[in-house]
């Protein structure tokens, strides 16, 4: 068990999790000001395993006036901790982003080994695109801390948390302070699905990845959980017609997201038979830009644990009328609207240049 020292308190981080532990006591860099003129803006931490859909996740982040990027996240998934933690900070290189912090978390789940997908995202989990190297050194402190910390520092009600990844480092950070569950304004997570799945043909990639730790969030009653699933990611496919949108711009930014998403079709065409690639993670993003964008339904949601064909499996209840907020905590999406959704992707681009 791994000890860390935060202003006086002890903090123990499962040594499963295998923290970055770090011995400097100014290494907690709290984010208490908003870098966006904005008060409206909604505040974020986006927890993430970039891939290639994470790359287009932060690229919104960053652009849009509404959203103000308190920091990035990283989690092992989509690739290893190292290598989606060196793509975050060189995505926020590319987008003109460098005082965004950066703090690297958990290397593998709750429980089990770490499955990368390789084979959509590729050896480096950006394969596709030449990455700029990052100016800006990772910053210290256990990503973990900082979301407790981050959270715990601002006011309640605030802070929303995206998570876009394996849920490993929300889990922790609720096991490690359990206060920042009723300060989080509210989840707005991508992952699961109600009717399909990817990793195996019911499990979604981020919740199979770690089950144990999308379970303890699912099932916290505390805080307001938005189920963005492979029903609602699949709408949002990066067509020709879209990338040719895209392409049209022609700045670095845009020829950075147009070969990120080159490889990305070829790699869903190979490995998932799909024509166009479904770009998952922006989609939570977007929902926080303009609700409008997705239609949701408020629903029981539960993870399997223990089944032999079905562990990861996220069970929405969508029997019946649909419960009331006071009845049910979470919410799953069901339709896209897929103008909208591009318009903003595609807008951001423009902003970045």
């Amino acid at each position: 068990m791994e000890i860390l020292f935060d202003g006086g308190m002890e903090r123990r981080v499962s040594q499963i999790a295998k923290p970055i532990v770090c011995h400097d006591r100014d290494f907690l860099r709290v984010h208490l000001h908003s870098p966006k003129e904005d008060d409206m803006a909604e505040k974020i931490i986006l927890d993430c395993d970039p891939g290639h859909d994470d790359a287009v996740a932060i690229l919104l982040a960053v652009a849009n006036p509404n959203i103000d990027l308190l920091g990035v996240t990283t989690v092992g998934g989509n690739a290893a901790l190292e290598k989606c933690t060196y793509n975050a900070r060189a995505c926020l290189q590319q987008y003109g982003a460098t005082d965004v912090p950066v703090h690297a978390g958990c290397d593998r789940p709750l429980v089990h080994p770490l499955e990368v997908a390789d084979y959509v995202h590729g050896e480096t989990g950006l394969d596709g695109a030449e990455l700029p190297v990052p100016t800006r050194p990772l910053d210290k402190g256990h990503a973990v801390n900082w979301i407790i910390d981050t959270i715990m520092n601002n006011e309640p009600g605030t802070i929303t948390l995206v998570p876009t990844g394996p849920l490993t480092n929300i889990a922790m950070a609720m096991r490690m302070e359990p206060r920042i569950v009723e300060r989080v304004k509210q989840v707005v997570l991508m992952g699961g699905g109600y009717h399909t799945g990817n990793w195996s043909a019911v499990a979604e990639f981020n919740v199979k990845t770690d089950p144990e730790a999308a379970h303890i969030v699912f099932a916290e009653k505390g805080w307001k959980v938005t189920m963005i699933g492979l029903d609602l990611t699949h709408q949002a496919l990066c067509t020709p017609a879209v990338q040719g949108r895209i392409d049209e711009i022609g700045t670095p930014t845009a020829k950075f997201v147009s070969e990120l998403m080159d490889f990305f079709r070829k790699s869903y065409q190979d490995a998932e038979e799909f024509t166009d690639p479904p770009v998952h993670d922006p989609c939570t993003v977007a929902y926080l830009i303009d609700p409008s964008v997705i239609t949701t339904r408020r629903a029981p949601v539960e993870v399997e644990l223990r089944g032999d064909l079905t562990v990861g499996m996220t069970v929405a209840d969508l029997r019946g009328l649909e419960p009331s907020p006071e009845e049910c905590n979470t919410q799953v999406a069901v339709k896209l609207d897929f103008d909208k959704f591009w318009n903003l992707v595609i807008d951001a681009v423009k902003r970045i240049g």
